[in-house]
């Protein structure tokens, strides 16, 4: 439960104030009114601004998983909930005459007039489109309705209008080039994220779309889909889109966790990452994924097995290939509800284990990311090249993720199971072979919209064994591949 939710409001929220004033009522029946009358042409709009429409459809299908329960806020006719190929889609709009038409047309889902600052829907559901808050006539008691409707890992999409293109909106409207609207607010993005906030939401991600919100032939591609990625020209966008997440606790106070050894070569590690891999949640299982060593790494962890029966402990048998398919063995033999991975060098230490754990518990992020570049770092744990293309990434990643990323390497992550197998159908998509799997995870929680958090981890030198992490020229080039793949795939939708 957020902060907010547990103030007793129910006498003087907005929502319950069944709109007391005639300035706030005559608002909301402008609004109604004017939607009844565009009710009939609305969807001649959506084909007259193909090109808009079009990219925002892009937009959806890109943020929106397919196939997962949706609810759209302004529906007018289910132009947009369609598009998003909800696998159970429900439209709530001001308009009884929009609900009729959208029903008409697409029947396939379920249409409801409310007002969404009173909504009442007895149901929950994976994202939440609000795209017409400059209609909402008041937007926080709107949030709260909503926050009702989510769970942990729902999303929620509110699109807005900058108040920039004031003036352009009210000429194109005047002159027929778009659909006529009354617009009560104008809200900034974050006049949004402070809204989102204060009714138990927190901000992932800001988008800013179209510089040139019509289609012509080489000039919308470069305003569209390369300057409105870019810091300075994405403020200048028609359209922004926050996606924020629930602030909340998840709704277990403990799970079972399975932590993944991925090792090649280090039997000399394998017992001591036995005795200081601490027990978490309500149970941990260690899994050491053997990528085809020759040292005895195998028969060590077999031994172990016998020497720790209080241990749960599993030996996978890795590939061969690479570091990242020897992970994806260990999470896919996993029972735990919590994944995380410690490299079998112990170089980041076993203790801190517990403070990924509580991470996820007690919902600061939905994908911890280690990061070995805040503590002072043990001797020679890492070179200086290492440092500078570590330092390198990190500031190419939190641009190309929208999301602070500090360390893009290191090897202890830690994720909800559930989030994995959402994001694992996006591994081998970006173009260029991860052979760690860190760039494969943080991409895909980037795609996800999950909330990433760098944990400040302390950095050891290596006791046994040789590093892994050699031709580290060869391996720049690959990230670098890597990240212009995701440039394409994450930045110029």
């Amino acid at each position: 439960m957020s902060p907010l939710t547990s103030v007793p409001v129910s006498e003087h929220s907005a929502g319950q104030m069944d709109w007391a004033t005639p300035f706030l009522q005559g608002q909301r029946e402008a609004v109604r009114e004017h939607y009844d009358r565009l009710a009939e042409q609305r969807e001649k709009w959506f084909s007259q601004n193909a090109y808009y429409y079009e990219k925002v459809t892009e937009f959806l299908r890109f943020a929106v998983e397919p196939n997962r329960r949706v609810l759209q806020v302004g529906c007018q006719t289910g132009f947009l909930l369609e598009a998003m190929q909800p696998s159970y889609g429900v439209g709530i709009d001001v308009s009884s005459r929009m609900v009729e038409v959208a029903s008409k047309l697409r029947p396939a889902f379920r249409f409801e007039r409310q007002d969404p600052e009173q909504l009442c829907l007895q149901e929950i559901f994976d994202y939440v489109l609000v795209s017409g808050v400059h209609n909402i006539v008041d937007v926080q008691a709107a949030f709260l309705k909503l926050r009702e409707l989510c769970r942990p890992h729902s999303r929620v999409l509110v699109f807005g209008y900058s108040y920039l293109w004031q003036p352009l909106i009210k000429f194109a409207e005047k002159v027929g080039w778009k659909v006529p609207e009354p617009v009560p607010n104008w809200l900034s993005a974050e006049d949004i994220q402070n809204l989102l906030a204060l009714s138990g939401f927190e901000t992932v991600k800001t988008y800013g779309l179209f510089l040139l919100p019509v289609g012509i032939p080489g000039l919308s591609f470069l305003l569209n889909r390369v300057l409105a990625r870019l810091p300075f020209f994405r403020r200048l966008c028609f359209l922004y889109v926050v996606i924020a997440r629930p602030q909340v606790k998840e709704a277990v106070s403990d799970a079972t966790v399975s932590v993944i050894v991925p090792c090649k070569n280090e039997s000399d590690n394998i017992e001591a990452a036995v005795q200081r891999i601490p027990e978490m949640g309500a149970g941990t299982e260690i899994i050491f994924c053997d990528d085809r060593s020759t040292d005895g790494t195998a028969e060590e962890v077999r031994r172990c097995q016998v020497a720790y029966p209080q241990r749960r402990i599993k030996l996978v048998e890795g590939p061969g290939i690479c570091k990242a398919l020897n992970v994806w063995k260990g999470f896919n033999a996993a029972e735990g509800e919590i994944l995380m991975i410690l490299d079998a060098d112990l170089t980041t230490i076993p203790e801190e284990l517990p403070y990924f754990y509580r991470a996820l518990i007690e919902g600061c992020g939905e994908f911890i990311n280690g990061s070995r570049m805040v503590y002072p770092m043990e001797g020679q744990a890492m070179r200086g090249l290492n440092i500078l293309g570590n330092t390198f990434f990190g500031w190419a990643f939190t641009f190309l993720l929208g999301q602070r990323i500090k360390d893009t390497l290191c090897g202890t992550k830690a994720l909800w199971r559930r989030d994995y197998e959402r994001l694992a159908r996006f591994h081998g998509t970006w173009g260029v072979t991860d052979r760690w799997g860190d760039y494969e995870l943080l991409f895909g929680a980037a795609r996800l919209h999950l909330k990433i958090v760098d944990l400040p981890v302390h950095y050891m030198e290596r006791r046994y064994g040789e590093t892994k992490m050699t031709k580290r020229f060869r391996n720049a080039w690959i990230m670098l591949r890597m990240c212009r793949s995701a440039l394409v795939k994450l930045k110029f939708i």
